[in-house]
C-alpha cells in the first residue's frame, strides 16, 4: 500500500507540473519543495487506516469502484498530513522534520545564500504558509480527479469535509490553550480529539468505509476505534519527544517543551509534583516554553520521569488501544481486515494487545 501510495502522489505531482512550471521558476521551486516534503519519509498511516477501512466495508462482489481510484483517493490525504505539519513547524518555531530542516527554514536558508533583501527568517516562514495552502488546495483537487464514481464521491465529500474543519480547530484549539496556559489535561484530550485522532484514524476511517458505502454499525465501531486509537497515537508522540531517540522521531528531544507544549504528559507529571514535591512543580512551570539549553531540557525530562507520569500515561496508552481494538469485535467486518486494523493500532500506539 505505501508503494501504491507514493506512486499516486508522484503521478499527481507529475499532471501538475506543465502547469506549475508555465507559472514562475520560483513557484516550481516551491511546488519541488512540497513534492520532497511529502514524498520523504511519512509512515502512510492515514491512506493505510482508510484503505483498510474500505477492504473492511465493501462488497467485493457488486464493487464497481476501480481500485488505483480508491487509493488516489485515500493517498490525497498525505497532501493533508502535509499542510497540516508545514504549517506546524511554522507555528512552532521547528528546526527540523524526519530528519530535515523543516520547509520554512529550508527557505530562510535559501533567502540567506542568495543574500536577498528583507528578513529571511520571515521570508522563509511566507513561502512555507504559501507552500501547506498549495498542499491543502491540491488534496481536494487530487480527491476530486481520483476517479471514484460520482455515487462514492458524494458520499466522501462529508467525512472529508469534517476532517478539515476539525483539524484547523484543534490545530487553532492548541494554539489558544497554549496561549492560556491551560494545565487541564482534559483540555488538552480535546486538542488531541481534533487536531490528531480524527484525521489520522477516525475519518481517515469514515472516509475508507463512506467510499464502501458501508453501514452504520461499521461506521460506528470505525469512529470509536479511530477516537481512541487516535489519543493513544498522540499520548505515544509525546512520550516520544521527551523520552525518545531523535535518531528515531527525526525531531529534537524535548520539543515540546522548548515550544511550551502543554501535553498530556507534562500535565500529569505537574498535577504529581504539585501533590508530592512543589519544588519540581515550580520548576516545570518555570521551564516550560522557556527552556532552550539542553542540559536545562534533561531537567525538566528527569522531574518528569521522576514523577510517575509516564507510567499513568503508558496506562492510558494500554486503556485506549484496547478499547479501540475491542470495538471492532462484533462490527460487521472482514475479518481478515479487523485482525489488520488491530496491528495498525498496535504499530501507531507502541502497544500491544495480544
Amino acid at each position: 500500500m505505501r508503494t501504491a501510495v507514493d506512486t499516486a502522489l508522484s503521478e499527481f505531482f507529475d499532471s501538475r507540473a506543465n502547469h506549475v512550471e508555465s507559472i514562475d521558476p520560483k513557484f516550481t521551486e516551491a511546488v519541488g519543495a512540497l513534492r520532497d516534503f511529502t514524498m520523504t519519509g511519512g509512515k502512510r498511516l492515514r491512506p493505510m487506516f482508510a484503505w483498510l477501512g474500505y477492504l473492511g466495508a465493501v462488497d467485493s462482489d457488486t464493487s464497481t469502484e476501480s481500485e488505483s481510484a480508491v487509493v488516489a483517493a485515500f493517498s490525497a490525504l498525505e497532501l493533508i498530513q502535509s499542510c497540516a505539519l508545514i504549517h506546524d513547524d511554522i507555528i512552532d518555531a521547528s528546526e527540523t522534520r524526519r530528519g530535515f530542516p523543516t520547509v520554512h527554514r529550508r527557505f530562510a536558508a535559501a533567502h540567506a545564500e542568495h543574500g536577498w533583501a528583507g528578513s529571511s527568517d520571515e521570508y522563509g516562514e511566507s513561502v512555507a504558509i504559501l507552500v501547506g495552502d498549495i498542499a491543502l488546495a491540491w488534496a481536494d483537487d487530487m480527491l476530486m480527479t481520483a476517479g471514484l464514481s460520482p455515487d462514492a464521491f458524494g458520499r466522501a465529500i462529508g467525512p472529508w469535509s469534517a476532517m478539515r474543519t476539525e483539524v484547523l480547530g484543534g490545530q487553532l484549539l492548541d494554539i489558544a490553550l497554549e496561549a492560556a496556559a491551560s494545565e487541564k489535561t482534559t483540555d488538552t484530550e480535546r486538542v488531541y480529539r481534533f487536531k490528531t485522532a480524527a484525521y489520522t484514524v477516525e475519518r481517515p476511517l469514515h472516509l475508507g468505509a463512506a467510499v464502501a458505502d458501508a453501514s452504520e454499525d461499521i461506521v460506528r465501531a470505525y469512529r470509536t476505534f479511530g477516537h481512541d486509537v487516535g489519543i493513544a497515537f498522540q499520548l505515544r508522540d509525546d512520550h516520544l519527544d521527551i523520552f525518545g531517540d531523535p535518531a528515531a522521531t527525526g525531531k529534537g528531544s524535548g520539543d515540546d517543551l522548548r515550544e511550551g507544549k502543554r501535553t498530556v504528559l507534562f500535565g500529569t507529571a505537574l498535577k504529581l509534583c504539585d501533590e508530592h514535591d512543589p519544588a519540581a512543580a515550580a520548576k516545570l512551570r518555570a521551564g516550560i516554553g522557556t527552556v532552550r539549553a539542553q542540559a536545562d531540557v534533561d531537567e525538566l525530562r528527569e522531574i518528569i520521569h521522576h514523577s510517575g507520569a509516564a507510567d499513568i500515561v503508558e496506562r492510558r496508552i494500554t486503556e485506549l488501544t484496547e478499547s479501540g481494538v475491542a470495538a471492532l469485535a462484533s462490527a460487521p467486518i472482514n475479518p481478515d481486515i479487523r485482525a489488520q486494523l488491530a496491528d495498525l493500532a498496535e504499530q501507531a500506539t507502541g502497544h500491544r494487545t495480544k
